[in-house]
């Protein structure tokens, strides 16, 4: 019989690149007798989450559902599928299949065992009904087109007990997760929309994730009469209300009517479906920073999650894991708290280099990245030193001595759970293999 853990880790992440480190992070519980604890954003507004965001507002759940599916067993694939399964491109085919799941009908219930299946259809039930609450038709309606039924059961979960944490626990419960070794966290537990703005170099401001990750057009309302999805920069015409009683059918159209506030900016209003990685053209400049913003665009400091400080004060060791530096890792650093956290807590900081660049950090280097990461962790401390503001090399040389880790500096290649420095360096020397010295990396082998 196995002790207790008493060993913690916390992995500072996004969704998509780091759930392909999972299976390399448990395998480091198993054999090394520890837990970890997943700190995941909540501020990306694209993809079917966003949709959910624009009719019901609420955190963005794409990444801790993600995160949450790759943690489910295989001894469990039956809720492990219908959590990662994805309604089709086809905004009717995809409202049709969706009551499928309502009537009991959909052959994803099958090898899922009945007390599950009808939780996860009561869940679903109840989002159904806050959906007809809010259709105005036809000008206010839910797109069902690519829906996540993980992501809609979160939200479902969420409206009904009122809480964030609670939609997340409910989740693990039924996905079986084994919470004793691993946890979840989001940044910031709310049951609003948090957005973030970057400010580049050049004076140039953009606002909202999805826009600075990977823009996509917005994605319009689907047509009652049509099966085609169309797509439009300009958001639909506003309509009056009353209407005009002699225009027919008048008291049967409403103005649009979402979760966003009066007044919001018009640019996180819309939804982004179709939002890909893929094919991004570069920004126009290097991020300067990074910062939350309130719906009309003005500058906000959020309190982070209490239980993830208190998870970075326990670990003995943090990672900031591979994916996108400043839409994953950064709407967590700048939180409240989370850089004094980190530099006072774990003994070990380590930071996992990309395989490839992306979008966000064209042209950088190690350096670079150490530099963001610094700067980020930075943020809400006095007497700070600004390394993106370092105008000597003994400035930069001295950001780069301090607090932080990383190891060295690859070719690109894909990265992978194999392939990864920290599976070869973790999983083949344990916990001896890494130790801090003046600031720098020591790897053993």
């Amino acid at each position: 019989m196995s002790s207790a853990p008493s060993r913690k880790i916390v992995v500072l992440s996004g969704g998509t690149a780091a759930n392909s480190l999972v299976d390399v992070f448990n395998e480091l519980i198993r054999n090394n007798n520890c837990t970890l604890s997943y700190i995941i954003p909540i501020s990306d507004n694209g993809g079917s989450s966003s949709e959910l965001i624009r009719v019901f507002g609420g955190p963005g759940i794409g990444d801790i559902r993600s995160r949450l599916v790759r943690l489910i067993p295989t001894s469990n694939a039956g809720v492990l599928h219908i959590f990662n399964h994805r309604l089709p491109p086809s905004p009717a085919a995809a409202s049709a299949e969706f009551l499928t799941l309502l009537d009991l009908t959909s052959p994803l219930y099958r090898p899922i065992p009945t007390p599950q299946a009808l939780l996860i259809r009561s869940i679903l039930s109840h989002l159904h009904l806050e959906i007809l609450k809010r259709t105005r038709s036809p000008t206010s309606s839910f797109n069902f087109q690519f829906a996540s039924i993980g992501n809609l059961f979160l939200t479902g979960a969420r409206l009904f007990s009122g809480s964030f944490e609670s939609a997340i626990y409910l989740f693990a419960i039924i996905g079986r997760v084994d919470e004793s070794r691993t946890a979840v966290l989001p940044a910031i537990v709310s049951n609003f929309t948090h957005h973030i703005s970057a400010g580049l170099q050049d004076g140039t401001v953009i606002t909202g994730q999805n826009a600075i990750s990977h823009p996509s057009a917005p994605t319009a309302l689907p047509a009652e009469s049509s099966d085609t999805v169309t797509h439009s920069s300009s958001p639909p015409p506003q309509q009056t209300y009353p209407p005009d009683s002699s225009a027919p059918n008048a008291y049967h159209t409403h103005p649009i009517e979402d979760a966003t506030l009066p007044g919001s900016l018009p640019t996180l209003r819309p939804s982004f479906l179709t939002a890909t990685k893929t094919h991004e053209a570069p920004l126009p400049a290097p991020i300067r920073r990074i910062w939350y913003i309130n719906p009309y665009g003005q500058e906000m400091s959020p309190s982070p999650n209490p239980n993830a400080l208190s998870a970075i004060r326990a670990s003995e060791a943090v990672i900031y894991s591979i994916g996108s530096l400043y839409t994953s890792l950064m709407p967590i650093l700048i939180l409240n708290g989370v850089g004094e956290a980190v530099e006072k807590g774990p003994r070990f900081k380590i930071l996992t280099l990309n395989g490839s660049l992306d979008r966000e950090t064209g042209g950088y280097g190690a350096a670079e990245f150490v530099r963001a990461v610094v700067e980020g962790c930075e943020t809400h401390k006095s007497s700070t030193l600004n390394p993106g503001l370092a105008s000597s090399t003994k400035d930069q040389n001295d950001v780069l001595s301090r607090k932080h880790v990383i190891g060295r500096e690859r070719e690109h290649q894909d990265v992978t759970a194999e392939t990864s420095w920290i599976a070869r360096f973790w999983l083949l020397g344990g916990w001896s293999a890494c130790g801090v010295m003046g600031g720098g990396a020591r790897m053993g082998r």
